[in-house]
C-alpha cells in the first residue's frame, strides 16, 4: 500500500482564503513552477522593504525605494472611498521606477473589521474594478482581527520568491558548479555547457 507524504509548506504557494473571490486572484496556480521546485531541492536558489506610509515628507526620497521592486502593495482604507481613488496615483508613482510587466501588483483593503457586510459589499465592488484596471490581485484584511493578514503575506512571499528564483535561473542558465564551459573558435555559441568527462585511462 502506497502512503503519500504530506505536502510541505515550502513546496506550495500559500492557498487563497475562502473569502477571496476567484476573479480577484491573478495568480491561481497552487504549486511553484517546476523549475523553482527543482532549484529548491538542489539548493540553487541564488541570493534570495521599506514603507513610507504615504507620508508627504518622504515623497522626494520614496522613488529611490520603489526602484527595482519585485512586488508593489498598495493599501487603502475600506471605509474611505477617497483612499481607494488615491491608489491610482500611488501606483503611478511606483511604476515610474519599475517595469509594470516585471512586478507583482497587490491592491489591499485594510480595516475590514470596521465595515458592515453591506458597506463592505459596495466597497468590494469598486475595489475589484480598480484592481482589474491596475492588473493587481485584490485582498481585504483586518489588522485588528488578523483576518487574511497571515495568508496575504505568505502569498506575497511565495509569489515573489518564485519570481526571483525563476529570474536567477534565467540569468545563470541553470549552470551548476562543476560544469565545463567549452570555447571553440569554430562554434558560433561560445557558451555551450558540457558535463565533465570521466577519464578513460583509469577504472
Amino acid at each position: 500500500m502506497n502512503i503519500l507524504a504530506p505536502v510541505r509548506r515550502d513546496r506550495v504557494l500559500a492557498e487563497l482564503p475562502q473569502c477571496l473571490r476567484k476573479e480577484a486572484a491573478l495568480h491561481g496556480h497552487k504549486d511553484f513552477h517546476p523549475r523553482v521546485t527543482c532549484a529548491c531541492q538542489e539548493h540553487r536558489t541564488g541570493t534570495v522593504g521599506w514603507d513610507t506610509a504615504g507620508q508627504e515628507r518622504f515623497k522626494c526620497i520614496a522613488s529611490t525605494y520603489y526602484r527595482g521592486a519585485q512586488a508593489i502593495i498598495i493599501v487603502f482604507n475600506l471605509n474611505d472611498v477617497a483612499s481607494l481613488e488615491h491608489t491610482k496615483q500611488w501606483l503611478a508613482d511606483a511604476l515610474k521606477e519599475n517595469d509594470p510587466s516585471s512586478v507583482l501588483l497587490f491592491l489591499v483593503g485594510s480595516k475590514k473589521d470596521l465595515s458592515t457586510p453591506a458597506q463592505y459589499a459596495l466597497m468590494e465592488k469598486d475595489a475589484l474594478q480598480v484592481a482589474q484596471e491596475m492588473k493587481a490581485e485584490y485582498w481585504a484584511v483586518s489588522s485588528l482581527t488578523g483576518e487574511n493578514v497571515r495568508e496575504f503575506f505568505f502569498r506575497v512571499a511565495a509569489l515573489t520568491f518564485e519570481a526571483n528564483v525563476l529570474a536567477e535561473l534565467e540569468k545563470s542558465g541553470a549552470r551548476r558548479i562543476g560544469d565545463v564551459v567549452r570555447i571553440n573558435s569554430d562554434d558560433s555559441n561560445l557558451y555551450l555547457t558540457a558535463s565533465k568527462k570521466k577519464p578513460t585511462c583509469c577504472p
